[in-house]
């Protein structure tokens, strides 16, 4: 029997942090969490065309900042910060509603989009939606993929491909994508795909290389000059 774990979490605190940022007891702690689930749900639904990667979330007692990953910061700022206040009163409507709480929203470029999992299966879903043929979309994703920089990476379709009467999976992978390392910065990513044949799923793994390969050169220099 094969035990399926998530990635992320498996690395979750060796090579990765956390993205939630407080502490909180009982009642206060499924509050937050669901706040939590609930902003991220609705940001990345507002906005879808950003292609957001992650958001971080830290809380103090009054005081909430939102930190938001996009390959598109442009869309998500608007003009002269219009969006970022549009955004801001939004959650204020519909998670703190009478409440005193501070917003802050901080928006970040990924600088290589297409090393992030979460934006290249953003990227194939959309493809994916405007019937382009699947098999072109997961090579195409493939080669940027490796044109960024990644030491390898694996995609994967399931559902009714090309409007099939019978689902299936299919696969593309090209270099080495080790999931029992912990040494390896494997990031994952499972998007879904709205077309009108049903949902597809699109799963992205790639790896950028080890966590620790710089350490180690610069110990191997050290010992090697007298």
């Amino acid at each position: 029997m094969g035990h399926k774990v998530h990635p992320r979490v498996f690395r979750l605190g060796v090579t990765r942090g956390w993205d939630a940022v407080w502490f909180a007891n009982g009642k206060q702690m499924r509050q937050n969490l669901k706040e939590d689930v609930g902003i991220r749900a609705f940001l990345k639904k507002e906005l879808k065309e950003a292609l957001v990667d992650r958001i971080e979330i830290e809380r103090s007692r009054q005081n909430l900042k939102i930190s938001i990953f996009s390959a598109k910061p442009g869309l998500v700022i608007g003009r002269a910060g219009a969006g970022i206040e549009e955004l801001s009163k939004k959650i204020k409507q519909n998670f703190f509603r009478g409440k005193r709480v501070g917003i802050s929203i901080n928006v970040k470029e990924l600088s290589q989009s297409s090393l992030f999992a979460c934006v290249v299966g953003q990227q194939m879903a959309a493809e994916i939606e405007k019937r382009m043929p699947f098999r072109r979309v997961m090579k195409s994703a493939v080669e940027r993929v490796m044109k960024a920089g990644a030491k390898g990476v694996k995609v994967m379709l399931s559902g009714r491909l090309n409007g099939a009467e019978i689902a299936r999976t299919e696969m593309i992978a090209q270099g080495k994508t080790p999931l029992h390392n912990l040494r390896s910065d494997i990031d994952f990513a499972s998007v879904k795909a709205q077309t009108i044949w049903g949902s597809i799923g699109v799963k992205v793994w790639i790896n950028r290389g080890e966590v620790f390969e710089e350490v180690a050169e610069k110990s191997l220099h050290n010992s090697m000059t007298p």
